[in-house]
């Protein structure tokens, strides 16, 4: 799975990279929902995706957008919000038959940027050294950053007033098995699409499961960095850049 992302791109240098546009700063885009960049992004923060939709101003037309999604889908269907910190990847392998997913997989599909993605490996007790965890860093070798293949979808609270309710727009992550280099820290790794299949894969109206899964592809052709980083990134209330300094492995 991946359960902790790297994201510090500017919303001004994604929507440039992506050919997207800002999100309106009107009354909606609350201080508290514009995602931050964060070297320890974790489910239920806000991040950015890459998405197309229906244009407000022109129904014929689709437009691409960066928009503040929720990471943890949350399906339409849900009866509270807490369901989607249990969805924070869907596999490839079934995500296209799950109730969960298959529906986002054919109409709702983003991009979610990142800088790259951490796992980590236990590490047994030593003498003087207690049991933790180790993160690993992973990124695509070369740099450049991913972009990762996920669905996003719309969810209003039940329990809430219909006159007050919100939308919360949430997404998923699509993971597959992982290559040599990043199985060797994890047996599941996030998928990519290749930015000359970014439109099809963003268009809404296309529906091909076979053409979409096509699309789908591992991180620069499996070719991932992998290193070990601080420990303090096992707390999710740390982050900053030093976040990502080498650190010794401890056996």
């Amino acid at each position: 799975m991946c359960g902790r992302y790297v994201s510090t791109r500017s919303p001004e240098d994604l929507a440039t990279a992506f050919h997207a546009s800002l999100p309106d700063p009107g009354p909606d885009l609350a201080p508290d929902l514009v995602p931050t960049p964060s070297w320890n992004v974790a489910p239920t923060d806000r991040v950015w995706g890459v998405l197309e939709r229906v244009a407000k101003d022109d129904a014929a037309a689709v437009a691409r957008e960066l928009r503040p999604l929720r990471w943890g889908l949350v399906p339409s269907w849900a009866k509270d919000l807490s369901v989607g910190a249990r969805m924070i990847n869907a596999r490839v392998e079934t995500v296209h038959e799950k109730p969960s997913f298959r529906k986002a997989f054919t109409s709702r599909r983003c991009l979610l940027p990142a800088d790259g993605y951490y796992e980590w490996i236990p590490v047994p007790a030593t003498k003087g050294v207690k049991a933790h965890k180790q993160p690993y860093f992973l990124t695509p070798q070369g740099g450049g950053g991913m972009a990762m293949a996920g669905l996003y979808e719309f969810w209003k609270d039940p329990a809430v007033a219909r006159d007050q309710q919100e939308w919360v727009v949430s997404c998923t992550i699509i993971t597959t098995e992982a290559t040599d280099a990043a199985g060797r820290v994890h047996p599941r790794m996030p998928l990519t699409i290749a930015p000359e299949d970014f439109a099809d894969w963003l268009n809404p109206e296309h529906h091909d499961v076979a053409d979409l899964r096509a699309l789908l592809a591992v991180p620069a052709g499996g070719e991932i960095e992998v290193r070990p980083v601080s420990l303090a990134v096992n707390n999710v209330r740390n982050d900053g850049p030093q976040l990502l300094d080498d650190a010794p492995v401890t056996s």
